[in-house]
């Protein structure tokens, strides 16, 4: 392995693959200061103002003069809004169609297919979320011996749905968690749980979608029932009346393009950019290709970077969706006094990215190659096939939260830094970056992508290997989060608006 990684010719920086003394030799140059792994060094002398460029892409002005051989990083890297000229299906690399790829999943009524069979307890409001978590808590593995196609019962219980606008983004976005996850694929049964005088009715939830009551679909609020007890032992007789129904799901082949796959990454680093994520976008071609659907999100962590994913809009319209997501978020951090910049987290500095724009452009690398077929509200059900987006925060339990209610029945979760998330219904599998922080947290994670650095294994090679994974964690494979029982308080809905 060489000392520095060079991602493109036109590029003024190169990226130390190990830490470097002062005095050390890289390309043509030497290094003036000791440079940390992941972190970025000037090949040529840079003025102030002028561009700093990694991925062939701005990621930042010189703050200062500096020097060939000079560490790039927050000291003399200064972020700049951007200012994109928007082109329209200019990159247009559709994938070549193949079939054959199966998985074995759940296949329901309704024609959708699940990869994991859960009764799950949706909560309207805070103030039903203690109901929901002792009845699941009642449903101990002893108690679901007897129904062994059932993965589990779980609580999705939240810190919203009162104190809140009874319309707009804020109520909009939750109505439409609510509503995916009840009707998950990966849920065999459902019971929604309430206070009974909030905000967030679920009578409202049940009219606007249609949702009727049914052996598997139950609802009740604490208020009508009588009291938190009477709640808990209603809820446990309703989901023991359910359990029986769920056993009976067995496990069938399936095909790819039932699959819709959450792309997300957190405690990103340096190599975040250079191995996991364009493993994941290549994996994510696979998807594809097979009529299959990967999910992008987090649209604060592609600012910089949508100006590539526009060039892959099927259509203007498409790519006209993701252009005014992006300026939402820009008169969103406005008025709430923040900065587009926020990101990168002080773990994300330290990992070697210096400003949101060089952290875009990698995190964008997920998304793969493939024509962008479509852009999504927070929580919107997905329903075109292959590359899509979706809107959400960079936070990363908020932004899986809103793809799991699209739809998605498997997450893919790339890092750098190391992180412990899991999600329910749909598991997460976790790809490292690096091989240094796989070998020190291997219990967490599915994937080394740091072997493309550290071994010579191929780009092809790797999103191959994740792509294997998926379809066999969608075949009830565990990843290595979901064996450790992750999940349960990972279920965030995104707040938009005040509380009031």
């Amino acid at each position: 392995m060489k000392d520095t990684i060079r991602l493109d010719a036109d590029d003024n920086v190169v990226t130390a693959t190990r830490a470097l003394e002062a005095g050390t030799a890289v390309e043509t140059v030497t290094t003036r200061g000791l440079i940390p792994s992941g972190h970025k060094i000037a090949t040529q002398a840079i003025a102030k103002g002028a561009q700093l460029r990694k991925y062939a892409q701005m990621i930042g002005v010189a703050s200062c003069d500096i020097a060939a051989g000079d560490h790039v990083h927050t000291h003399n890297c200064a972020f700049v809004p951007t200012a994109q000229d928007y082109e329209f299906g200019t990159d247009m690399r559709p994938v070549q169609p193949a079939t054959g790829d199966s998985f074995m999943g759940y296949r329901r009524v309704n024609g959708s297919v699940g990869t994991r069979n859960y009764i799950a307890i949706v909560t309207s409001v805070n103030c039903s979320a203690t109901a929901a978590r002792r009845i699941a808590d009642y449903f101990t593995p002893d108690r679901l011996a007897d129904y062994p196609n059932v993965d589990g019962v779980c609580a999705f219980v939240h810190g919203t749905g009162c104190g809140m606008a009874g319309d707009g983004d804020g109520f909009e976005a939750l109505q439409r968690v609510m509503w995916g996850y009840a009707r998950h694929p990966n849920h065999a049964g459902v019971l929604m749980v309430g206070l009974g005088c909030e905000i967030n009715q679920i009578d409202w939830l049940l009219e606007a979608y249609g949702l009727k009551q049914d052996d598997t679909f139950q609802v009740m609020n604490i208020q009508g029932v009588a009291g938190l007890q009477k709640t808990i032992d209603m809820g446990i007789r309703k989901i023991e009346a359910m359990l029986p129904i769920a056993n009976q799901a067995t496990r069938s082949e399936c095909p790819v393009s039932d699959l819709k796959v959450a792309l997300q990454c957190g405690g990103s680093d340096a190599w975040s950019g250079v191995t996991a994520n364009p493993a994941l976008g290549y994996a994510c071609d696979l998807l594809a290709a097979q009529g299959g659907t990967g999910v992008l999100a987090e649209t604060p962590e592609i600012y910089g970077a949508e100006h590539l994913l526009t060039r892959r809009a099927a259509s203007p319209e498409v790519g006209q969706k993701l252009v005014g997501l992006i300026d939402w978020w820009k008169d969103y951090t406005e008025r709430n006094r923040g900065s587009m910049d926020n990101n990168p987290s002080p773990g994300n500095k330290k990992g070697g990215l210096t400003t949101i724009l060089e952290k875009s452009l990698g995190a964008a690398a997920k998304g793969g190659t493939s024509p962008l077929t479509g852009v999504y509200k927070y929580a919107e059900p997905v329903t075109a096939k292959g590359f899509t987006f979706m809107d959400s925060p960079g936070y990363d339990p908020a932004s899986v939260t809103g793809q799991i209610a699209g739809g998605c029945q498997v997450v893919v979760f790339t890092t750098g830094r190391g992180s412990a998330f899991g999600s329910k219904p749909s598991p997460t599998i976790k790809v490292s970056t690096n091989t240094e922080m796989y070998t020190r947290m291997i219990d967490d994670m599915d994937v080394n992508a740091g072997d493309m650095l550290t071994a010579g294994v191929t780009l092809e090679d790797k999103g191959r290997e994740i792509y294997e994974m998926i379809l066999r964690v969608a075949s009830g494979a565990a990843s290595k989060s979901e064996a450790q029982g992750l999940g349960d308080y990972e279920f965030v809905p995104w707040q938009i608006g005040a509380v009031m």
